[in-house]
């Protein structure tokens, strides 16, 4: 038996290495995973010594209440790694637990394969040189990731986007909303933290616009790793997963900023950008950010073709008149879905990232 240590902590993390794991079953069905996930990877019979769910955290001042059990993750996967040895490892995304947890491995000579890196290209361009060090593999996903990483002495490889090329699971049978209704998706980030700050505005501003147009239909695609306890709203639709699906039947959609931004723009709907968090993670951000914008979106644009609402921005009287235009056959509306179009052509053709990824995992195996 060949054995793989994977760590994927946040919720979009836990569906591409789920996808992963499913394509290295092809290729090495020996192959027996461990470490740390969500719920699709362990149902995928994924051996989770941690749960991605109890991990989820993000910013300065929301991670230092969570450290004692960060800190006791992390002692779990080394000392797991340290005993069983594996061939392997597979990091996904979450920079600041996996940076470190691959300095590790690289002592116990373990080699690590990095999926969907930092972005030392916008902040903390530093830590390259701890990637060159302790990273076998990067496999990034943004075009010009790979370029950079080079200069920079990396090895890395542009697998493709795993938004494309590939269609996402689903949780059920075909999905039956709106019925020819205006549809506002919402998706309110999927930590603990963020779901705290946004969500109140982002359900504020959904109502301000549904006072508008009374048939708007309000609906959340709610991640495997988010209580849905947290988003209780009686007139709000709902929907385990399938954020490809509720974004695919959008008329438009108010998105936290991070990997959604972009599965939006795939999607095709028009979308406005928000975000919040504590004020000491946001000014230390803003001493450390090097771009212009910090969705996804705009990067790729190289512009700013979608609205970014940001901390104190990110109010439901302002959500909701950056997103009305979007509801409707306005110029804003269209110049929008145009850009859209543009991003994903630069997307286009990237292939199965999922496979490649398990191939560049195989090959290290």
């Amino acid at each position: 038996m060949t054995e793989l240590l994977v760590v994927a902590l946040e919720a979009s993390a836990d569906l591409h290495g789920a996808a992963v794991l499913r394509e290295l079953k092809t290729l090495r069905p020996d192959l027996k995973a461990f470490g740390a996930g969500g719920p699709r990877m362990r149902a995928a019979g994924f051996e989770a010594l941690i749960r991605a769910e109890d991990l989820s955290v993000m910013g300065v001042a929301e991670i230092i209440p969570a450290l004692p059990r960060i800190l006791d993750a992390m002692d779990t996967l080394y000392e797991s790694a340290r005993d069983r040895q594996p061939k392997a490892a597979l990091l996904i995304d979450s920079p600041d637990f996996n940076l470190r947890l691959a300095r590790q491995l690289h002592d116990r000579k373990i080699p690590v394969a990095y999926f969907i890196g930092p972005s030392v290209w916008a902040w903390r361009t530093y830590r390259v040189k701890q990637i060159a060090r302790d990273v076998a593999r990067m496999l990034v996903i943004l075009p010009f990731e790979q370029k950079f990483y080079e200069d920079h002495g990396v090895a890395a490889t542009y697998v493709g986007n795993p938004l494309m090329g590939t269609p996402s699971p689903t949780d059920g049978p075909p999905m039956k909303i709106g019925e020819g209704l205006p549809i506002l998706a919402l998706l309110p980030g999927s930590r603990l933290q963020e779901i705290h700050r946004i969500w109140p505005p982002m359900l504020a501003a959904a109502r301000k616009l549904r006072e508008q147009r009374p048939d708007l239909q309000l609906v959340v695609p709610v991640a495997p790793t988010v209580d849905r306890g947290l988003l209780h709203a009686p007139d709000v639709i709902f929907v385990e997963g399938r954020a490809p699906e509720v974004l695919k039947a959008a008329t438009a959609a108010i998105v936290a900023s991070g990997t959604a931004t972009l599965e939006a723009a795939v999607a095709g709907a028009p979308l406005v950008v928000v975000y919040k968090t504590s004020w000491l993670t946001w000014m230390i951000g803003r001493l450390l950010v090097r771009v212009r914008h910090i969705s996804l979106v705009n990067l790729l644009a190289g512009r700013a073709l979608v609205p970014e609402l940001l901390q104190s921005a990110c109010t439901a009287d302002t959500i909701a008149a950056a997103t009305a235009p979007l509801l409707a056959q306005t110029p804003e509306r269209m110049k929008q879905i145009e850009g859209l179009q543009q991003v994903r052509n630069t997307l286009a053709g990237s292939g199965n990232a999922a496979r490649r990824v398990a191939e560049e995992v195989a090959q290290l195996l």
